[in-house]
């Protein structure tokens, strides 16, 4: 059986960022804060802790002083910032540059709108990243994670959108088309696609990928929403198809039948080691049964 690991799985640019950036301030100073985990994936978290980083929430980092916090990758709004020079909080800021060119832009575009323009983002309520990005607009910012959402929009008014880094260019498209069919005449619907095109490019990899093997298994956190976008498209191309945050998680079921080779693929969040620990719990389980075969 031959496994094959997709080469171009595995951290994005921000996310290896982030991750250098606490390694080089655990080795500095053995510890360190994050608010919020720093990737969506729990070994990696679980491993960084092992080397001192201490997680936490808003409500703890509010109480916090005199210490050191890392902003993770999907940034942050003003307010944090606010807290930390009140708290004398240093602050290690790993925000990905495509994040924070995003935020700066919301924010350039917000303070000169006149008053009853809309700025729409296109993400999912309370992710981190798009909670950043609506605290550039003082919070009054419109979050619209699909069609369905459009009816928080007053088409009577300017809409100024944007979207969130991570999601599909198709999906936002065809956002695009539904507010241009409502948006009524002689207002203006100004739309500017901030999708990274890092994690976009992953889409169409991963569709060919899926799609070469007979079975795929795809490791990602079960709270990355990157995650789950590029686990449905695999699906899409092969059902035979699996989610899995570990390598505990490997059913020996699956690799039984004409499974004559492997594909094994992650999220933007997802280490690289961590694949190649499924890839290797893969190869035990083959080894064993063929032991117990002969």
């Amino acid at each position: 059986m031959e496994i094959e690991i997709d080469s171009q799985s595995g951290f994005c640019f921000g996310v290896v960022n982030a991750i250098q950036k606490a390694e080089e301030e655990l080795k500095k100073d053995g510890i360190l804060y994050c608010l919020g985990d720093i990737v969506h994936n729990g070994s990696e978290v679980e491993r960084l802790e092992k080397m001192g980083l201490i997680t936490i929430n808003r409500e703890q980092f509010e109480q916090l002083h005199d210490v050191k916090v890392l902003l993770r990758a999907h940034g942050e709004p003003p307010a944090t910032y606010e807290i930390a020079k009140k708290n004398n909080i240093t602050i290690i800021d790993a925000t990905c540059p495509v994040v924070l060119r995003l935020q700066t832009k919301i924010k350039k575009e917000y303070d000169v709108m006149p008053s009853d323009t809309q700025v729409v983002i296109f993400g999912k309520e309370g992710h981190a990243e798009v909670n950043g990005l609506v605290g550039q607009t003082n919070n009054e910012a419109i979050v619209i994670e699909n069609k369905n959402d459009l009816s928080k929009i007053d088409f009577s008014k300017e809409i100024r959108l944007f979207s969130q880094t991570t999601k599909s260019v198709d999906e936002f498209n065809e956002i695009v088309s539904e507010i241009k069919s409502h948006v009524e005449a002689l207002h203006s619907f100004e739309f500017n696609d901030t999708i990274c095109r890092q994690v976009a490019n992953r889409i169409p990899n991963i569709r060919k990928f899926a799609s070469a093997h007979d079975l795929i298994l795809f490791v990602s956190g079960k709270k990355s929403s990157n995650g789950k976008i590029l686990f449905e498209e695999c699906r899409k191309v092969n059902p035979n198809s699996f989610q899995i945050s570990e390598p505990s998680e490997i059913q020996e079921q699956w690799l039984q039948g004409e499974i004559n080779n492997v594909g094994i693929c992650g999220a933007t969040s997802t280490p690289k080691w961590l694949m190649e620990d499924v890839a290797k719990n893969i190869e035990d389980i083959i080894n064993k049964n063929n032991r117990n075969y002969v």
